[in-house]
């Protein structure tokens, strides 16, 4: 199937490997069908494409790149609504946001993605320890990196 987006023209991508999400993404319940492209064989960060709108998508990245100890704690009902056999199916995301220098995740709201069937699920975490805004770096501004040059 063709998918188009603006930021990355127009690709080819097997149906099979199209990520479902029931309730779509919160702020964006009726867009429910992504993408995940990988930028590079060793990258961290990918972009999660809406199929359906070819001007959204979010940069995501494995939240245990920055967080080794970070979890999310599947339930029962989670697993059975993503159709899951076992835990090791999922594979968790967070979308990162860009703040002045800082890259931050919402490790608050992680995304669950059953690497089977590729239906997928947005969690809200209740433990207070993870957060919307969570630090995962700091990067260098265009204006830095160039008087250094």
């Amino acid at each position: 199937m063709e998918v188009r987006t603006t930021r990355f023209g127009t690709i080819e991508l097997a149906e099979d490997r199209v990520i479902r999400f029931a309730r779509g993404i919160l702020g964006f319940p009726e867009l429910t069908e992504y993408c995940l492209l990988q930028p590079g064989d060793d990258a961290c960060f990918f972009w999660l494409q809406s199929v359906e709108d070819p001007n959204l998508a979010f940069v995501v990245t494995d939240p245990t790149f920055f967080e080794k100890d970070y979890s999310v704690p599947i339930r029962q009902e989670q697993m059975e609504s993503l159709e899951m056999g076992k835990l090791e199916d999922a594979q968790v995301f967070v979308i990162v946001n860009k703040i002045d220098d800082q890259l931050t995740g919402n490790l608050q709201g992680p995304l669950v993605i059953n690497t089977v069937n590729k239906r997928a699920e947005q969690m809200v975490l209740a433990e207070k320890r993870w957060t919307t805004r969570h630090h995962l770096m700091r990067v260098a501004n265009n204006a830095q990196q160039t008087a250094s040059a």
